[in-house]
């Protein structure tokens, strides 16, 4: 791999696609040349990297000539036409959908758990499901000292998840409610101003979503933890970005509260702040444009045997998205 690579972001005028052109920016990675790629709508618009304009370029089967490092988040039909044409150019894809992620031949990426997995690669590396990506961040340490069998969790999580569109809707839904207008919807099927609503993602004939089965089915490939159950409600919250999960999880060997904060205190990426008497726990709109995720409300679980509960709350646009999309690309020029 080049050590100043030639780095593509497919999708770059989206919300993690302008998240993924910051974060190259501010981690300071070697970008040699940068090329921004989007649909033929995006094609002319200038985004800023290190201070000068690059405009972005349509997306097509010849833009990958050159082209080391593609970090794909132009949702998964895109990445299913176009992943395999880039990797096929000789360039290795991070691809963020999830087209690829339960895909026996691509690694599954969380680099803090598993940046090992990188070096199989076959030109196309996934980044994981961004409630996943946050609840493992703390699952997985405890899981390394404790042994995790499952867990039930729920997620809170942010409008952004769903793109651009969603926050505008929420936007412009409060205004609605606030001046005694009319509501009106595109993005969400009920009104997500003043509402949660427990539905994210398509729903499976079990009656789970799509994105509550990827909390188990993700979680076992990048913890490679085939036992691991995981049942999971996800609810989508009136809150701009940064996802939160509440979650109680049974352990082989037993767990104190104090055995736990000691191993969560040393985790990669994760800041523990669990001071309830202070009122100090993790808040989205705190975490919001932070790298690290944070973790609290930590203590015994009064319903399971060695259980214990927590609080997990990250930027799902960073940690969930373009951040563990480029400290993957930084294991691949490591």
């Amino acid at each position: 791999m080049n050590r100043n690579p030639h780095v593509a972001v497919v999708g770059a005028t989206g919300a993690v696609g302008i998240e993924m052109i910051k974060t190259l920016e501010q981690r300071n990675f070697p970008v040699g040349k940068l090329t921004l790629l989007a649909s033929a709508r995006s094609v002319g618009k200038k985004l800023k990297f290190r201070g000068a304009d690059v405009t972005v370029q349509e997306l097509t089967k010849d833009s990958f000539k050159g082209i080391d490092i593609a970090l794909f988040s132009a949702g998964g039909d895109i990445s299913r036409q176009f992943a395999p044409v880039a990797a096929a150019a000789g360039c290795v894809v991070v691809d963020n959908s999830s087209a690829f992620r339960m895909d026996a031949a691509v690694p599954l990426v969380v680099p803090e758990i598993n940046a090992a997995d990188v070096k199989k690669h076959r030109g196309i590396i996934a980044n994981p499901n961004c409630t996943t990506a946050i609840t493992l961040m703390a699952l997985y340490p405890l899981h390394q000292a404790f042994t995790v069998k499952r867990i039930f969790a729920s997620s809170y999580q942010a409008v952004s998840g769903t793109g651009a569109k969603a926050i505008e809707e929420l936007e412009r839904q409060v205004g609605q409610v606030v001046r005694g207008e009319k509501v009106t919807k595109e993005v969400y099927p009920h009104q997500i101003a003043f509402n949660v609503l427990p539905h994210v993602d398509s729903f499976l004939p079990s009656g789970y979503t799509k994105e509550e089965m990827k909390m188990e089915n993700e979680g076992r490939k990048i913890m490679h933890h085939p036992g691991f159950r995981a049942s999971v409600t996800c609810v989508r919250v009136p809150v701009y970005r940064a996802h939160s999960v509440a979650v109680s999880a049974e352990f082989e060997k037993p767990i104190t509260v104090e055995a736990a904060r000691a191993v969560l205190s040393r985790a990669p990426g994760l800041d523990v702040v669990d001071k309830p008497e202070l009122k100090e726990y993790p808040l989205p709109l705190y975490v919001a444009e932070k790298y690290h995720c944070q973790v609290g409300r930590i203590r015994q679980d009064c319903a399971l045997d060695n259980g214990l509960c927590f609080w997990v709350v990250g930027d799902q646009l960073l940690k969930g998205a373009a951040l563990n999309a480029v400290q993957i690309a930084e294991e691949l020029i490591k």
